[in-house]
């Protein structure tokens, strides 16, 4: 969170966001949403596992969507940046996927079993990291696509 929060705040307000980027940031958060919630709501077992498995390699793929054209309008510290995120994306939702067998009361990998004495503190993480990108996710799709975009166009 700290990572997107610098991009966003720092390097995406700085330069302000055409339209297509307006609408695609949203639709990445949302496909970080999905995986999150997916390990809050559905049950671990071995075929929701290749469900997940499947939702976080498309949330992989699809954050990097943009990239083509960033060359064009970013700086390279922010394209330096979107690399730290590309590599942080896929930790983060393989650490959500090992949680998640853990939370669901199923004990997880062997190797993670000593986490299991944590149960709610990491039920507590995973919906803590659940609500802050569901937050981020209004807060883009609003600020970008309702008060920037208005913004944008009275002063045109």
């Amino acid at each position: 969170m700290l990572v997107i929060n610098f991009d966003e705040f720092y390097f995406h307000v700085r330069r302000g966001l055409p339209k297509w980027e307006r609408l695609g940031h949203p639709l990445d958060t949302l496909t970080v949403l999905a995986c999150f919630v997916f390990t809050l709501t559905a049950p671990f077992n071995p075929w929701m596992l290749k469900v997940y498995i499947g939702l976080a390699i498309f949330s992989c793929i699809f954050v990097t969507k943009d990239e083509f054209v960033h060359k064009e309008c970013c700086p390279a510290s922010e394209q330096w940046l979107h690399a730290v995120l590309f590599i942080n994306h896929p930790i983060v939702l393989t650490a959500a996927g090992l949680l998640w067998p853990i939370v669901d009361g199923k004990g997880g990998p062997e190797w993670l079993s000593g986490l299991l004495p944590y149960v709610d503190t990491l039920r507590f993480v995973l919906i803590g990291q659940t609500v802050c990108v569901a937050l981020f996710l209004i807060y883009q799709t609003i600020y970008w696509n309702l008060c920037y975009g208005r913004t944008e166009n009275a002063s045109k």
